[in-house]
């Protein structure tokens, strides 16, 4: 792969020096063009150690508008970081639209280098490359142009330059993994051409340069970047963004939908009280030992208008330590939620090892709201199926306990509890007009959530189904299972 790179390319300076000017005018008008169209833009710096990436930083840190740029390194992982999946680090940091951000290394470097290092095994390794290509694959399909770029030099250049840096540096600033990094030279090569053949793809393509000379460098790194905004701008956006005009086909008058096998005549047995206390108790000191062991969990509570969510909720953070525990209640957007990739708010919002979050709605208003609503096509909504099932399992594969609910009613008992919340002071705050629109969409409403169920109820992250006519059984069988799934998953 890279026999094709190394071919003695140069520019002179005077001819760079020409060509600058140009090549600046057009990064510039091709930038604001961008931020006319609602673009984000994720340039993804990687290549060999020596390559001298820094500096096609600074290149396009002078050729762009810096007031919309944000270059973020990833080598020097913080406490806040390792204590949360790996991708935390990066989705917390993604350009929003109009904006521009240059990740230095972004999520190879660290593969990478464990791969080198035989800190993981093909496997892991060919793994994380498919992970890479799906969160890449996921983000341009939201509108982000990404740009990756490989910078190559071969290895009698990089022992040259890796000999200067240790001339040029302090001994503190030069990192103690030189000497090593040339040894690993090739197992290096080959773990990177075995990334770009996996991450590869039409999408998202990688642009392999050859960096030997500075100006050659620079110039060809920055004709790729224009390439990609030019080609950006000139893509026609079928459907304007929260401006949707699609109408969801639903076929209202399906068979049965996972909804109508549960039965919802069960009511509360006089000893369920008191198990709803003791479930309490135990779910005190489980938390506890959660956060002992850094082990972190995320709770997810969907359902009905008035199922009792908010109840349910209420009764787990007040057996919970204060301090252990947020709650996130999800609205609509805001606008600088709307400027990201829509699983971005929850990204951001996970939590360190040895915390519970525990969400009041969650992710899967792509799928339920948005999709009855029109706020998101069907393009949209359809492949999020697949984005939440990869979210969630990056959750699990860290660690961390992840359980999710739906709490189900009938039409009659949501009818009953809206005009109790009419009458009742303290709870008329909770009754609102969309309350009342959202029921009339009670079919639609349903078939998402067949939907739903069916397609991210997976092994590792089933959905949990709970009768909740009778609101004390739902919190008896909710926390029980709570319980069980820790004490089950603790040491």
């Amino acid at each position: 792969m890279f026999e094709a790179v190394c071919l003695g390319r140069s520019m002179s300076k005077s001819e760079f020096k020409e060509q600058e000017s140009v090549l600046r005018g057009k990064l510039l008008d091709a930038q604001f063009a961008l931020k006319e169209k609602d673009k984000a833009v994720l340039i993804i710096l990687a290549g060999v150690d020596g390559a001298r990436k820094s500096d096609v930083i600074d290149a396009l840190n002078k050729w762009l508008d810096t007031r919309n740029i944000q270059v973020h390194a990833f080598w020097n992982g913080s406490n806040e970081e390792t204590e949360r999946p790996f991708y935390w680090r990066f989705w917390r940091r993604l350009p929003a639209r109009k904006t521009i951000g240059i990740f230095y290394g972004g999520w190879y470097w660290q593969a990478l280098r464990d791969f080198t290092f035989g800190n993981i095994n093909d496997r892991d390794f060919d793994q994380a490359c498919h992970l890479m290509r799906e969160t890449e694959c996921m983000l341009h399909d939201d509108d982000m142009v990404i740009v990756k770029l490989w910078l190559h030099i071969d290895k009698d250049e990089q022992k040259k330059r890796l000999k200067s840096r240790r001339k040029r540096l302090k001994a503190a600033h030069v990192p103690v993994t030189d000497a090593k990094i040339y040894k690993k030279y090739d197992d290096y090569i080959n773990a990177a051409q075995r990334a770009i053949r996996i991450t590869d793809n039409v999408r998202c393509p990688w642009h392999l340069i050859e960096a030997t000379d500075a100006y050659y460098r620079d110039y060809t790194a920055g004709q790729v970047v224009l390439e990609a905004m030019q080609k950006a701008v000139g893509e026609h956006r079928s459907d304007e963004r929260r401006r949707i005009i699609h109408k969801t086909t639903l076929a209202v008058e399906a068979d049965k939908t996972v909804l109508d096998e549960l039965d919802l005549s069960v009511s509360t047995h006089a000893k369920d009280k008191e198990t709803l206390k003791k479930r309490q108790h135990q779910l005190n000191s489980l938390a506890w030992e959660c956060f002992d062991q850094k082990r972190s969990a995320v709770l997810v509570f969907e359902g009905w208008d008035a199922a009792g969510k908010g109840g349910v909720i209420r009764r787990i953070t007040s057996a919970i330590d204060s301090r252990l525990y947020r709650v996130i209640s999800i609205a609509a957007p805001s606008d600088e939620e709307l400027a990201q990739q829509y699983l971005w708010r929850f990204w951001r919002q996970i939590p360190r090892a040895g915390y519970f979050t525990l969400y009041d709605r969650s992710w899967y208003g792509r799928v339920l709201v948005e999709r009855v609503e029109n706020l998101a096509n069907e393009q949209e909504w359809g492949r999020a199926y697949e984005e939440i099932n990869n979210f969630e399992e990056q959750l699990v594969d860290h660690g961390m306990l992840l359980l999710k609910f739906w709490l189900h009613i009938d039409k009659d008992e949501q009818l009953e509890r809206f005009k109790e919340r009419e009458v009742t002071p303290w709870k008329n705050y909770k009754i609102t007009p969309d309350d009342w629109r959202n029921r009339e969409k009670w079919d639609a409403y349903k078939l998402a959530v067949h939907d739903m169920v069916a397609r991210t109820s997976t092994d590792k992250v089933p959905w949990h189904l709970i009768p909740a006519n009778d609101k004390t059984l739902a919190r008896v069988r909710i926390l029980e299972t709570i319980c069980d799934k820790l004490a089950s998953e603790l040491d």
